[in-house]
C-alpha cells in the first residue's frame, strides 16, 4: 500500500538535542532557558531555516538582541559551536538503505537552512535519499501544510501511498491532516521499525 517513505532530518537522521546541548554547556536553567530563547526558539532561527535570512544577518540580530540582556559572549559561543551536536544515526542511514533495497521511494522533509542542509547532504546523505524537499528551499517551515504539498507535487507523489517520520508532534499530525500516515519519532530506531511494521511496510 505505501510506497514513500519520508525523513525529518533533525531528531531523526541525525541527533539534534538543543536543551541537552545548553544544559551541558552552561549547568544554569536560567541561562540556559535565556540562551535558548534568544538562539533556538528565536524568531531568526525560523527565519533562516526558511530561508528567508542568511546565517550573518541571523546571527547579527540575535546577537543584537542578547546585547538587551547582557549575555553577547554566551549567544555569540553557542552560534559559533552548535553545529557539532549535530551527529549522523548511522543506523537510521542503514534503515533508510534497507528500505531502498525492498523497493520504497525514500525522501526528506526538514526544516533545515541553506548551510546546514548542504553540510549534511555532503557530509552524511550523498545519493542516500531519492529527493526531498528542505526549508529553506521553499520559504515554508513545518506544519505548515504548503510544504509537505510542495514535497507531493514536485514528486508527484499521494498523501495516502507516504509514511511521514518526524520527532515533532505536531509536524506529524500536520501531515496526518494532509492524508499521510504519521510516525512520531521518539527513541530507538527499533521502536520506528515496528511502528512501520505496523503500516505493513517491510524493512528486514
Amino acid at each position: 500500500m505505501y510506497k514513500n517513505i519520508i525523513f525529518d532530518f533533525g531528531g531523526v537522521m541525525v541527533d539534534f538535542d538543543p536543551k541537552e546541548y545548553l544544559v551541558d554547556r552552561f549547568c544554569n536553567a536560567e541561562t540556559e532557558e535565556l540562551v535558548s530563547q534568544l538562539t533556538f526558539e528565536s524568531e531568526e532561527w525560523k527565519l533562516l531555516d526558511a530561508g528567508l535570512l542568511s546565517r550573518y544577518e541571523a546571527n547579527q540580530r540575535m546577537l543584537t538582541r542578547a546585547k538587551e540582556h547582557d549575555c553577547v559572549f554566551e549567544v555569540q559561543g553557542v552560534l559559533d559551536d552548535w553545529m557539532h551536536i549535530l551527529r549522523p544515526r548511522r543506523k537510521m542511514q542503514e534503515l533508510v538503505q534497507k528500505l531502498k533495497a525492498h523497493g520504497y521511494c525514500v525522501y526528506y522533509l526538514s526544516n533545515i537552512p541553506e548551510d546546514v542542509l548542504a553540510l549534511l547532504m555532503e557530509r552524511d546523505f550523498q545519493g542516500l535519499f531519492d529527493g526531498g524537499v528542505a526549508s529553506c528551499e521553499v520559504h515554508v517551515n513545518k506544519p505548515d501544510p504548503r510544504i509537505y504539498q510542495a514535497l507531493l507535487d514536485k514528486y508527484g507523489l499521494k498523501a495516502s501511498e507516504s509514511v511521514f517520520i518526524d520527532d515533532r508532534q505536531d509536524n506529524v499530525q500536520a501531515a496526518f491532516e494532509l492524508g499521510f500516515v504519521g510516525i512520531r519519532m521518539k527513541d530507538s530506531v527499533g521502536t520506528l521499525v515496528r511502528s512501520l511494521a505496523t503500516c505493513n511496510v517491510v524493512v528486514r
